[in-house]
């Protein structure tokens, strides 16, 4: 029903308060940067005059160096002109000449504006220019006329469950399906069938049937069989969010309650048909963690939460409120859940680990049973009249018959966590949700396997396979997943020392190479899971790990400034340091290598574009360079994904497909977005798609672009996006005629452009 205990307005301020510390931080830094940039430009420009004399005499010589060059993208001067030797000269690396002048920017209300000078365009952010050279084949650029893709993306399956933080949030439908959400969507999924429906029209994160926005939190009813919405309950009335919810039951749900996160924790009655308010008043100040009427009496409602069991009674629009009396009983510092037996008594579970039995008239304890060791987090009820607990410490499920005599007992696996939730199927089989999310299925028979899997903590890292329908993901949580897109299941997941942020699959498709924290990165077996090679660059996090198109060198990025490249041999399994790309003045974010491999484009921290070669050469030249991949979020082909008045930081990851007629944006605002590629115009339009309830983090489609993969940052929700439509053509040919088309089904809400 709800965010369990109570930390999540906490957790919002820390969220709040980190992004806040993070802005100072970067803003310090470019300051920083730009102070170092100014007194290293004074002290290298005589130096710079004479290498740029030296260069003219050399001219031809220099073609024959094996050493990397970078060339900051802006109006061709020599003096910025950067270098990396290998590792044989000048230890392997080599400082730049000056710092490039890239382009940083601050959250702003004010329009990005471009000029055109000759070959090239600026794009201004807060009136600092990026300067973008416009392709060879790219005649007339005002004339260039940027449309939506006629491709679209409907959502195929939804990985993960939400069971860290709720509670009371998996059900089984008659219809054979399990129902629990994750992110902003609501899941139906066959067990059996293995088939997945999604409710969709939800616009935030989803507690249970709720729209958790903190401006208009509201209660969606909706048919389980359609998807249609029925009812949209509370729009602009719930302060915060939603707490918990529960349906009325001896009227067949006529009647919605309702607690919301306001510090009065307000609990309300609303008739569903209407829509309208029935009844309103303040509940307590402390946490509150489940509501439910009385399922033969609907004037009769329970409230439950930090140290307190409520009583209510309604009558005549108002509320009559009785606590709860412990006497001698210890009164436990949380009641977690709650249910009715058949005889009409309350049945609470709590932080001590007791089921208590209250009195439906007395309001007094009548029984103590010890349960659990640890709290109890679950109830669930079965037919005739026997009990479930489900416990967090002991991760044990205890059926119990009527009069509280345990009858059996079983402890799910340490890696799926705690018992968060049970659902009953049929009096045997179970449903059991877990804090680890994942959805178990199983009997106190034939034991539990999962059936629905997920990461645990924030995601960054995503890789799809060259050749197979297999992607990888990592995280905050130290999990290295391989998912089947196909089968939609999880392969195999291994956890490390360290968490992972980034991946890249090696061209031969057996090995993927893992960034971690700490700059130390692996080379995993896909088939053995054994790591085949491993090493350490610098002692910050890594952000990349890109092959070349051939595989025989591996580009890793990291907040160290640097680009490590290395030579890879035997197959993907040995690797040799070659050079490293010294010239970027922040960490590096993207990096994408040419398709003869002999070229990396980098963006970094400050927004900065650099280009790496084996030759020396100037900017000029790479604007008719062809990539391998372009996941780079700044350059002249992906000019028109940025918004106006964009921070720097408001697109995290893109993607171009494999067929080069679209790109995928993941942005800081909950969407990914559909763009036409190239799309070199300021204020391209896209397709947008919700789904995701934080910052998605990265975007990457399959080997035959028959599908898109999404993530999020806190939601921790892999979503797998079918693309739908489009044609054949190269892109270069599609800059000035693209149609739109309309396909959606799986989900009643279309995306929006």
């Amino acid at each position: 029903h709800f965010s369990a205990e109570f930390p999540d307005r906490v957790s919002l301020m820390e969220v709040r308060l980190q992004a806040q510390e993070d802005e100072i931080t970067l803003l310090k830094s470019s300051l920083a940067d730009a102070l170092r940039r100014i007194r290293l430009h004074d002290q290298l420009l005589p130096i710079l005059k004479q290498q740029l004399i030296a260069d003219e005499e050399v001219g031809a010589e220099q073609e024959k160096e094996l050493s990397w060059m970078s060339s900051v993208e802006e109006p061709i001067q020599p003096t910025t002109i950067r270098g990396l030797q290998r590792e044989d000269f000048q230890d392997g690396s080599c400082s730049p000449e000056e710092p490039g002048s890239g382009s940083a920017s601050v959250r702003t209300s004010e329009q990005n504006l471009i000029s055109r000078s000759g070959q090239s365009i600026k794009m201004f952010i807060r009136g600092r220019p990026i300067t973008m050279y416009i392709p060879s084949n790219i005649q007339n650029y005002e004339d260039l006329k940027m449309e939506p893709p006629s491709e679209r993306l409907e959502l195929d399956w939804v990985y993960g469950y939400r069971g860290r933080d709720c509670r009371a949030n998996l059900y089984f439908l008659p219809s054979g399906e399990a129902v629990y959400f994750i992110a902003c969507v609501v899941v139906l999924y066959h067990i059996n069938n293995r088939t997945q429906r999604h409710y969709r029209k939800h616009t935030d994160c989803v507690r249970w049937s709720v729209q958790d926005n903190p401006l208009q939190p509201c209660v969606h009813i909706w048919d389980s069989t359609t998807l249609v919405t029925l009812q949209q309950i509370g729009l602009g009335t719930f302060q915060r969010g939603v707490a918990s919810v529960a349906f009325s039951v001896a009227d067949s749900g006529a009647f919605l309650c309702v607690i919301d996160d306001s510090n009065e924790h307000m609990l309300s009655v609303w008739d569903c048909n209407k829509g309208t308010k029935h009844a309103e008043v303040k509940s307590t100040n402390e946490a509150v963690f489940a509501v439910d009427f009385n399922p033969s009496d609907s004037t009769n409602i329970i409230t439950c939460g930090k140290s307190h069991v409520y009583f209510w009674t309604l009558n005549t629009g108002q509320f009559t409120k009785k606590q709860g009396i412990f006497g001698k009983y210890k009164k436990p510092k949380f009641i977690q859940c709650f249910v009715f037996s058949l005889t009409g008594d309350v049945l609470t579970g709590d932080s001590e680990g007791n089921i208590l039995t209250w009195g439906k008239s007395t309001f007094q304890i009548m029984r103590q049973t010890r349960a659990h060791e640890g709290s109890v987090f679950t109830l669930c009820t079965l037919q005739g009249g026997g009990l479930l607990s489900g416990g967090g410490k002991d991760r044990k499920i205890i059926r119990w018959s009527a009069d509280l005599a345990p009858e059996r007992e079983c402890e799910i696996p340490e890696k799926y966590g705690a018992v968060r939730t049970i659902a009953d199927v049929d009096g045997e089989e179970l449903l059991v949700g877990t804090t680890r999310n994942a959805v178990l299925r199983g009997t106190f028979s034939d034991g539990f396997v999962a059936i629905v899997q997920g990461h645990v903590d924030e995601m960054w890292g995503l890789a799809t396979h060259p050749s197979q329908n297999i992607f990888l993901t990592c995280g905050h949580d130290r999990q290295v997943c391989l998912w089947n897109t196909e089968e939609h299941k999880l392969d195999w997941c291994i956890t490390l020392e360290e968490y992972g942020l980034c991946a890249g699959f090696c061209p031969n498709g057996s090995v993927v190479s893992v960034g971690l924290s700490t700059g130390r990165w692996m080379v995993l077996d896909l088939l053995t899971r054994e790591v085949v090679s491993e090493s350490t660059d610098g002692n910050e996090q890594l952000s990349v790990m890109r092959y070349s198109p051939d595989g025989s060198f591996l580009a890793v990025g990291s907040h160290d400034n640097f680009i490590y490249i290395y030579n890879v041999t035997e197959s993907g399994r040995r690797y040799t340091r070659f050079g490293k790309c010294n010239g970027h003045s922040s960490f590096i974010t993207h990096l994408d290598w040419s398709k003869d491999g002999k070229y990396i484009m980098s963006n970094s921290g400050d927004y900065e574009i650099l280009y790496w070669c084996k030759l020396l050469r100037n900017r000029y030249e790479s604007k008719d360079r062809e990539w391998a991949s372009y996941t780079c979020v700044l350059g002249f082909h992906v000019m028109g994904v940025w918004l106006e008045g964009s921070d720097g930081t408001d697109i995290n990851a893109l993607c171009r497909s494999h067929s080069e007629r679209v790109v995928a944006v993941a942005d800081d605002f909950c969407k990914v977005h559909l763009f036409q590629y190239p799309c070199p115009k300021p204020k391209a339009p896209s397709h947008k798609y919700d789904g995701h309830g934080s910052h998605v983090t990265n975007v990457c489609f399959t080997h035959s672009d028959s599908h898109l993969l999404s993530m999020g940052g806190k939601d921790t929700c892999i979503l797998q996006w079918r693309v739908m439509g489009g044609g054949s053509g190269d892109s270069r040919e599609r800059l000035g005629s693209v149609s739109a088309s309309s396909t959606s089904t799986n989900s009643p809400e279309p995306a929006t452009s």
